[in-house]
């Protein structure tokens, strides 16, 4: 029976960069999201607001900008008085659970979700906080390298693997408890990958699948454009002097990395089989997306981290074909949306929200509203960065402004791959005056670059404080009812077959 208000299933990849995807004319083998694309609403120009793993992922489940939520790098907490779209679900009245990767730094491993069934891949500590007084330091027990691109190619398991299989397990079991439920409620499921962030590893099956793929290389290279001071403190970051990359090693991390594109893209088809088999997918809308992309080598540059379009953008996708037609969207939309187009989805007010979302609703541009005044906001605290990173996108416009850089302005319509920064150019003096006031409208920068100064020292000291005497780590141990499961003499026979049995 169709419900009145729609379960969601939010499927979640990481560091995808959509041109790789088949809808998108690029080179993976991605049957299953692109059959999504092609029966649903494709944004194509959509964006994470911050190019990092936990940022991204706080911008996303609470709809706010890092410098709103302190979210500002992959060892930022987020404070649990702040409401996520999970507790938006809550108090809606659905059932919320999170299976994969989310990224949640602190003492609180829910953040609004009733369950998490597997825990997290990365820790949930302060131990990766990066340090702005020491941007030349490296860190090498955590901090990006270079072996992801060197050592690319096959393994039957990886740490991401291990993970991955764990996650697309759970989701569907997941979907058979919530649906098997006498609770008939209406849930939230987030099934989030790690894949296909590096290393870029794959299995041989994936690896096999592109033997007979043109797989393109880099199309503009590190000696086609002019290398920003960001770009180059990156190289640092990620300790790029110490490795030779080559053309072999660039042609292999590409391949493994669509290997496990279709990795992913194998789990997304089992879930919506699964959908399908429990005869709920008519009532069920599905969203797919991605935290951040990757720069596969563009530029000479590799994962995320700057708002170059291979790290900044993101594939979306709105699937319900009872409730939208198939249609691409050319409008800027951020992550900042997801959280108010759940809201609007399933009918739930935000009046009652102290802070208000950065982001608005994507169900207009859904149904077919043609408005193209959107604009898209991001900010990087992170890594790399030595001074916030601000970047505004509106219309074909994007200009990306730091205090301790020379602007930058791209039109990306004309210049897709940025290969020409406009800020310097004469001819638009006074256009770049205008966005740098509009920068300054938006922000005091000064005074966020000392509020990200002052977190980062706060959590180092906590955290070297303690790793002292005895450890306590925060990192999530899902729970496990062994007494409760499947058939136990407390449990009366029929009751566990009706109820485990779907349809009834």
């Amino acid at each position: 029976m169709t419900q009145r208000r729609p379960n969601v299933l939010i499927i979640m990849y990481d560091q995808l960069t959509p041109w790789v995807l088949g809808h998108q004319g690029g080179p993976a083998l991605s049957p299953n999201i692109d059959r999504l694309a092609a029966e649903g609403v494709v944004f194509d120009a959509a964006y994470t607001n911050s190019p990092l793993c936990t940022p991204a992922r706080y911008c996303m489940m609470t709809g706010r900008l890092p410098s709103s939520t302190k979210g500002y790098d992959n060892a930022a907490y987020l404070a649990s008085t702040i409401p996520t779209f999970a507790h938006v679900a809550r108090r809606a009245g659905y059932r919320t659970v999170l299976s994969g990767k989310m990224h949640f730094v602190g003492p609180d491993q829910l953040h609004g979700f009733e369950e998490r069934r597997t825990t997290d891949i990365y820790p949930a500590d302060f131990g990766w906080t990066p340090d702005w007084r020491a941007p030349d330091e490296r860190i090498d027990w955590w901090y990006h390298n270079m072996d992801s691109v060197t050592g690319a190619g096959v393994a039957e398991v990886t740490n991401q693997l291990l993970f991955d299989d764990e996650v697309g397990h759970h989701a569907v079991r997941a979907l058979h408890d919530l649906v098997r439920s006498d609770d008939d409620g209406p849930f939230l499921l987030v099934a989030s990958f790690t894949h296909p962030h590096d290393p870029y590893v794959t299995r041989q099956e994936y690896w096999d699948r592109y033997e007979s793929v043109d797989i393109p290389m880099p199309a503009v290279t590190a000696t086609d454009v002019d290398d920003d001071p960001h770009s180059r403190r990156l190289r640092v970051a990620v300790n790029e002097s110490v490795s030779t990359i080559e053309e072999h090693h660039i042609a292999a991390a590409r391949r493994a990395y669509l290997g496990n594109v279709s990795y992913v893209d194998d789990w997304t088809g089992r879930l919506m089989s699964t959908l399908n088999g429990l005869d709920v997918a008519d009532d069920t809308v599905v969203i797919a997306l991605a935290d951040h992309g990757d720069m596969l080598g563009e530029r000479g540059l590799w994962y995320k981290m700057n708002f170059f379009e291979g790290s900044a953008r993101i594939p979306l996708i709105v699937h319900s074909p009872r409730r939208f037609e198939p249609r691409r969207v050319g409008a800027p939309v951020s992550l900042v949306d997801v959280l108010p187009t759940f809201a609007e989805l399933v009918g739930a007010s935000l009046d009652e929200l102290v802070d208000r979302p950065a982001g608005e609703s994507l169900v207009g541009l859904c149904g077919g509203d043609a408005r193209d005044n959107r604009v898209v906001i991001g900010e990087y605290t992170a890594e790399g960065a030595v001074a916030p990173i601000l970047m505004i996108r509106r219309g074909p416009w994007k200009f990306v402004h730091c205090p301790a850089d020379p602007d930058q302005l791209y039109n990306v319509v004309e210049d897709p791959a940025e290969r020409v920064n406009l800020a310097s150019d004469p001819a638009y003096v006074e256009q770049v005056a205008a966005w740098r006031a509009e920068v300054a409208g938006r922000w005091n920068v000064a005074e966020l670059n000392g509020q990200v100064l002052a977190d980062q020292a706060r959590r180092r000291y906590v955290s070297e404080a303690l790793r002292s005497g005895r450890y306590t780590p925060w990192d999530y141990t899902p729970p496990a009812d062994g007494a409760g499961s499947y058939m136990r003499n407390h449990l009366d026979l029929n009751d566990v077959e009706r109820l485990a049995r779907w349809p009834r």
